[in-house]
């Protein structure tokens, strides 16, 4: 028979995530990522097996050692502690209205406070940098216009990798104004401009290269393989990875940080925090506003170079 923490976990990870809030597989699988964790420390440092574990086994105490074992045995950093912790929060909190009798103890691990980090500092590429990984694709071959397209889509659009391999035809408008229809995390669908510049590659790539790849069982989505199948975000990444290789970028290049620079290049040359956010599809302003510390970095580093009294 199931235990109480049992059926709990599953009703709050397919009913209430997938279901009620339409969250994102992706994002339904860190969450249950953090309690297959939270059930091998049961298991491994408390001795009390999966089929044995209830609610009353779980409490602030039990979750602030299920973090230092995050930290200490598997050698977790801060930024991953913290996510485990909002994860198992996010449960507590939802688990308040559903058993009244286990508010005291929700509210209890509800109040133990994220550990405190160094800000970090959010990698960007340069806008040289950005140009020189734009401009590397083989544009004489098939693939490289693709590609070319794909580069130019994924940092005028600030795209997250899975929205951009998730974009199809219809969500691009290519008349002016030109606008992409991006859907993200809780499938929450925003509009982006698109850049004159990508606009045009995509006008190209939708009418004359996207054709040939075109399979019988082929869908919808903009960005094809060679064999007219969708790209996979884990191809995605390797595009971008060989593209920043070939362009000689040092930095550890990745979809996302096309992203961050997106972002970092419009706040550096005066975009309102507010329109970044929108475009970023962020829910709240404060994620938004790691980009202002990249920033105030930025005009430091102009302050001391060129102010006579710095």
């Amino acid at each position: 028979m199931a235990t109480d923490f049992a059926l709990l976990l599953r009703r709050f990870l397919t009913a209430h995530l997938a279901g009620l809030r339409g969250c994102s597989p992706n994002t339904v699988a860190s969450y249950r990522d953090t309690f297959k964790l939270l059930i091998v420390f049961f298991r491994d440092d408390r001795s009390i097996p999966p089929e044995k574990l209830t609610l009353d086994c779980i409490d602030a105490r039990a979750v602030s050692g299920f973090l230092d074992w995050l930290e200490d045995a598997r050698h977790n950093s801060v930024s991953t502690r913290n996510q485990r912790l909002a994860a198992i929060s996010s449960f507590y909190r939802w688990m308040q209205s559903q058993d009244p009798a286990q508010m005291a103890c929700c509210q209890d691990i509800l109040a133990i406070p994220a550990k405190k980090q160094a800000q970090p500092g959010v990698n960007h590429l340069s806008v040289e940098q950005t140009r020189r990984l734009l401009a590397q694709p083989d544009r004489s071959t098939q693939r490289g216009r693709r590609d070319a397209t794909l580069l130019a889509t994924l940092y005028d659009t600030a795209a997250r990798v899975q929205e951009l391999a998730d974009l199809t035809a219809g969500d691009i408008r290519l008349e002016t104004p030109a606008m992409a229809a991006l859907t993200g995390k809780g499938n929450k669908t925003r509009m982006v401009p698109v850049g004159r510049k990508a606009c045009e590659a995509l006008a190209v790539y939708v009418s004359t290269e996207r054709p040939k790849l075109v399979k019988r069982r082929t869908g919808n989505e903009i960005f094809l393989s060679e064999r007219g199948t969708k790209l996979t975000t884990a191809r995605i990444w390797q595009i971008v990875k060989e593209k920043a290789r070939h362009a000689g970028l040092e930095k550890n290049i990745y979809p996302h940080l096309l992203r961050h620079s997106f972002a970092t290049h419009l706040l550096s040359n005066g975009a309102d925090l507010r329109i970044i956010q929108e475009m970023l599809g962020h829910a709240d302003i404060s994620t938004t506003q790691v980009y202002t510390h990249v920033d105030q970095q930025r005009l430091k580093a102009v302050h001391r170079q060129f102010h006579p009294r710095a």
